[in-house]
């Protein structure tokens, strides 16, 4: 697998366009806002099993972390109950919760306009919902390599959801930007010695933008397709 440090390091560069050979994007809060949805689900969740709905750190977290990670914060001393909500999780269906799924601003034609360049992936702490979310939003040509929870040993921020993109991409990490909206995605981007760009105020990044639309201004420096022509690349 693709040799990663210990995530102790500086931001690795922004690969200017012409090195760029891979742009590795996370899910929830950069292709959608999904806070809504995952509320609604692991609320459903809870309801199925008698138990109260998330509270306001849950609600927080729900959109960030794995599912395992999720249940280990709301049980930490009751692994049986860990267990339980794993297992009814997997029994209730997503489906209607994709319709609370907004997608970002100017979504399909950013992707393709990036994709014009080069090849995109998909990193996610989602479990079994990657393929459904894709399939649901009609994704697919535009991400022919998805990750998951259930693809690697490890979730974010542990590197491993990035370097399976990376070698299944043939891409060395110098050549690849990993585009997220928290700090577990930061995390995982400097572990995996990723550049890193952040979505919103919340993402951790040096280097971020506001929005979808304003990423191919920042990494292809052009001003065409779904990016704003004043587009403003905000540093931390």
């Amino acid at each position: 697998m693709t040799t990663r440090n210990d995530g102790t390091s500086p931001a690795a560069r922004l690969p200017t366009a012409s090195e760029l050979r891979l742009v590795i994007f996370d899910c929830d809060g950069v292709l959608f806002e999904s806070w809504k949805a995952n509320v609604a689900f692991y609320d459903a969740v809870l309801a199925t099993l008698g138990l109260p709905p998330l509270d306001e750190e849950a609600r927080r977290l729900c959109h960030t972390l794995s599912s395992p990670q999720l249940y280990a914060h709301l049980f930490r001393d009751d692994p049986q109950m860990q267990q339980r909500m794993a297992e009814t999780a997997r029994r209730t269906d997503y489906g209607p919760f994709y319709a609370l799924m907004e997608p970002a601003d100017e979504l399909e034609p950013t992707l393709r306009r990036l994709r014009a360049h080069c090849p995109l992936a998909l990193a996610t702490n989602r479990g079994t919902t990657v393929r459904g979310v894709v399939e649901r939003f009609g994704l697919a040509e535009f991400f022919p390599i998805c990750m998951g929870i259930l693809d690697v040993p490890r979730p974010k921020p542990a590197p491993d959801l990035l370097l399976g993109c990376l070698d299944r991409a043939g891409v060395p990490p110098s050549e690849a930007v990993y585009v997220g909206d928290t700090e577990l995605d930061r995390a995982a981007a400097a572990a995996a010695a990723v550049s890193y760009v952040g979505v919103g105020d919340r993402s951790g990044a040096e280097r971020r933008v506001s929005g979808m639309r304003e990423l191919p201004s920042l990494l292809l420096g052009d001003g065409d397709g779904a990016a704003v022509d004043d587009a403003r690349v905000r540093r931390g």
